[in-house]
């Protein structure tokens, strides 16, 4: 029992720092995953308006007849064409995964990646964005000593508090 107590508190602190760095991407919807042992679920997020998007798993009706058994790699697979067939249909293309502190392999793996071939931004995306916002904002010039001796110096004489008047005063 200590054993699926322990799995499922790490379960916790995963879903809590993945949870973090989803929320960075505010104004992508998110792909959030579930999977239980017999079945997947697979559901578009939209955080600001609080609404589910778009949903697929292993329990509809149109997927219910291909899938022998939900809780595999092959049914996760149909399930992550099902969920980028119907977000590209209601104009989602660039989505933030959010694998709810579920270990990124087997069946999450199989889904995300099904996702990513049926044309789903997922993930892999937004790393060339970032590699491009770096390449394109302006690169921070080295200041010396000196030059920033000079500012506070410029800056203190401005306020009327230069070194050189209070000398004087005593």
């Amino acid at each position: 029992m200590k054993k699926y107590q322990q799995i499922n508190r790490q379960r916790r602190n995963r879903a809590f720092r993945v949870s973090n760095a989803v929320k960075r991407y505010a104004d992508r919807p998110r792909l959030c995953v579930f999977r239980s042992n017999t079945h997947i679920y697979a559901q578009i997020i939209n955080d600001e308006q609080g609404s589910t998007l778009v949903s697929a798993s292993t329990r509809d009706k149109d997927l219910r007849s291909d899938i022998k058994n939900g809780g595999n790699c092959n049914a996760a697979d149909k399930v992550g064409t099902a969920i980028a067939s119907k977000a590209l249909a209601a104009g989602i293309t660039k989505v933030v995964f959010d694998r709810h502190g579920f270990k990124y392999h087997g069946r999450v793996k199989a889904l995300a990646e099904a996702a990513r071939n049926a044309g789903l931004g997922i993930g892999a995306a937004s790393v060339k964005e970032k590699e491009t916002e770096k390449k394109t904002a302006p690169k921070k010039t080295k200041v010396s000593k000196e030059a920033k001796s000079i500012a506070k110096s410029a800056s203190k004489v401005a306020d009327g508090k230069a070194s050189s008047n209070k000398t004087k005063a005593k």
